[in-house]
């Protein structure tokens, strides 16, 4: 996947291109469903599969003490948008000055000119140029005349309602990661480095690769049933996730702790990726290491049983 710098260092090398247009935080079911149009689209013409987005959110710069969490880190959506096939990321800095840009502005400045699509697909609720007053209506009747044919997809619906990146972060923030698996139509994911903790797990029997994550939406506090990619071993192991302060302890900080059944060995540095597939429990207050060691081991149980894993 070649990957632009803005459009203004495009210099003709979209010219021709099928192209989709938007922040596409989570690539959910929505997205993949615009994305798979267009890959379509590109192969039966033959031209090129080419997205256009933001970096920074436009949240960030316009409303910075409200911006919006991200659900995926940008290293995440680079490798996501070339996992489903596109061919062209155009990753245009967003600032004041471009948010200043009117819908007629942007579409015949920067779309049209600089971009040069021969297609545009969008979605049903697609807005753009300054205070969203472009919607994919005024760019269907627009476009043409610009010599780009436009295509709306529409809205995907999941246990009966739409499906957006807002309704994900919603239910990750009350532990339903079901839910939001449904929706994306995979294990929601963070990732992160292993750090020294304060090895306490070790010490009850279960030991724990504490996550230092850059993600910014995390499921709420509780314990999960997650998968564990080792990305540099090549391998996946099924883990107890606790997402919590440890109540049953000094409580501190929230950290993200993930117990992988039957793993030996030192994670110390290894870039962990965890997929959230089920809630277990809510996070507890135990009366002591016994009565908690009692407690993973149940956990680890459950998750065996989600899983269909067999002891290694």
């Amino acid at each position: 996947m070649r990957v632009f710098a803005g459009s203004e260092s495009i210099e003709g090398g979209t010219r021709g291109c099928i192209l989709t247009v938007g922040n596409f935080d989570g690539l959910h079911l929505g997205h993949r469903a615009l994305i798979e149009a267009v890959t379509a689209r590109a192969r039966e013409t033959g031209r090129l599969a080419a997205l256009y987005t933001f970096d920074p959110h436009p949240s960030r710069v316009l409303h910075p003490d409200s911006a919006v969490p991200q659900l995926m880190t940008w290293n995440q959506v680079e490798r996501a948008f070339a996992e489903v096939g596109i061919e062209q990321l155009i990753r245009e800095p967003f600032t004041k000055a471009l948010s200043t840009c009117g819908a007629d502005e942007f579409l015949e400045d920067v779309i049209a000119k600089r971009v040069a699509p021969e297609e545009i697909f969008v979605g049903r609720d697609f807005h753009f140029g300054k205070g969203r007053s472009g919607s994919g209506g005024s760019l269907a009747e627009r476009a043409p005349s610009l010599g780009i044919r436009v295509e709306i997809i529409s809205q995907v619906c999941v246990d009966g309602r739409d499906v957006s990146s807002s309704r994900i972060r919603e239910v990750l923030a009350a532990g339903g990661v079901e839910e939001a698996a449904r929706c994306l139509g995979r294990p929601y994911t963070i990732e992160g480095e292993v750090v020294l903790g304060d090895q306490r797990g070790r010490t009850l029997g279960f030991p724990t690769a504490n996550l230092d994550t850059p993600n910014e939406v995390i499921p709420a506090r509780g314990v999960y049933a997650t998968s564990v990619e080792i990305p540099s071993r090549g391998d996946t192991w099924y883990a107890v996730t606790n997402i919590g302060t440890r109540p049953t302890f000094e409580p501190g900080r929230v950290l993200t702790e993930a117990h992988l059944l039957d793993f030996e060995g030192e994670l110390y540095g290894e870039t962990l990726v965890l997929g959230f597939h089920r809630r277990i429990r809510d996070e507890k207050k135990f009366s002591g290491p016994d009565q908690l060691r009692e407690q993973i081991a149940h956990d680890a149980s459950l998750a065996r049983e989600i899983f269909g894993a067999e002891p290694r």
